[in-house]
């Protein structure tokens, strides 16, 4: 048993060596050497991101010193609409206003008395 628990600490060793190796490879790779004046959470002095360039595309700046990043209004394609080009068919003797409406609710009953009083 205390082999077992000797292995298992060699191996953690050996990980964490292997790990403190890397970082030293990848810091060094960077161009970023260990240095105890540097704070962890700090940024190094001697670099800082570049500022990001501001454009406006949907905001009108008031300020003078902005007026050169406003951006032009991007050109829309112009749309054809297929439906106001094509003539409407006027062909149509009856009113379609007609068809759609239902009958009066007597309708059966007029057929009906015109068949027994004669009238067409």
């Amino acid at each position: 048993m205390a082999t077992n628990a000797n292995s298992v600490e060699k191996v953690a060793a050996q990980r964490k060596e292997r790990l403190r190796a890397l970082r030293a490879a990848s810091e060094i790779s960077n161009g970023h050497g260990s240095s105890e004046e540097d704070a962890p959470g700090e940024e190094p002095k001697g670099e800082t991101e570049p500022e990001q360039d501001l454009r406006f595309r949907n905001y009108l700046p008031r300020d003078k010193q902005f007026e050169p990043r406003k951006l032009a209004p991007p050109s829309l394609p112009m749309f054809d609409d297929p439906l106001s080009s094509a003539p409407l068919p006027t062909d149509r003797t009856e009113d379609p206003i007609l068809s759609i409406a239902p009958k009066k609710a007597n309708w059966d009953l007029r057929r009906d008395v015109a068949k027994k009083t004669g009238e067409t």
